[in-house]
């Protein structure tokens, strides 16, 4: 858990689980916000850093299972700890099917909440990275002319000056003051970083 602004947000229907849990994640040094209810939770306006939820499945009004999925709806991409002093294999399952790091029985252990807090965190400080890169690519790319564009494609499909001037029925002197531009505008030191980045930003858009 590199982020010191890291949050974990608690939300329980339990005032007494809520403090005890704060306390046991303060004490490693996290940052915790608490909530009674779901409700409160998503009223809530919440900064822009990395964390977890540590969520209770049974409450008043929404459940822990029905703000996961309003979570999804929204596209909220909050890793989700789910604690539970009713759990089944089914209501588990469909949790972790839904997306959630892990499952926890209460009482919940100390050191299986905080392996379990400090991967949720750890999970969504790699996926916040992920997202933060793709965005820089997705600008480049943005910044690129249609021609420079179109130069890239046939660059990172492996052809050379001489076929893609063919290709594009331009100059070879053409094809390669656009292929420079292409590097220094998308910040690639290398074809092969290159292909990278475009691969990137296609599997998103392909899950997107």
């Amino acid at each position: 858990m590199s982020d010191p602004h890291a949050t974990v947000y608690i939300v329980d229907d339990d005032e007494s689980v809520r403090t005890a849990k704060a306390r046991l994640l303060k004490s490693v040094g996290l940052r915790v916000e608490l909530f009674g209810s779901a409700r409160d939770f998503l009223d809530h306006q919440r900064a822009d850093v990395a964390g977890c939820l540590l969520l209770d499945v049974r409450m008043p009004g929404l459940s822990g299972l029905d703000m996961q999925e309003r979570l999804k709806e929204t596209q909220e991409d909050l890793p989700i700890v789910f604690m539970s002093a009713h759990g089944d294999i089914p209501m588990s399952v469909r949790a972790m099917k839904a997306g959630a790091t892990d499952f926890l029985p209460k009482p919940v252990d100390d050191q299986k909440l905080l392996d379990a807090v400090g991967q949720a965190i750890d999970q969504n400080i790699l996926a916040r990275r992920g997202n933060g890169e793709l965005g820089r690519i997705r600008t480049r790319l943005e910044s690129l002319t249609p021609r420079e564009r179109e130069v890239l494609t046939l660059v990172v499909e492996g052809l050379p000056n001489k076929q893609i001037a063919s290709r594009l029925v331009i100059s070879q002197p053409t094809v390669k003051s656009h292929r420079r531009n292409v590097m220094e505008k998308m910040a690639a030191s290398s074809i092969a970083e290159l292909a990278r980045m475009v691969e990137k930003s296609t599997q998103a858009s392909s899950k997107g």
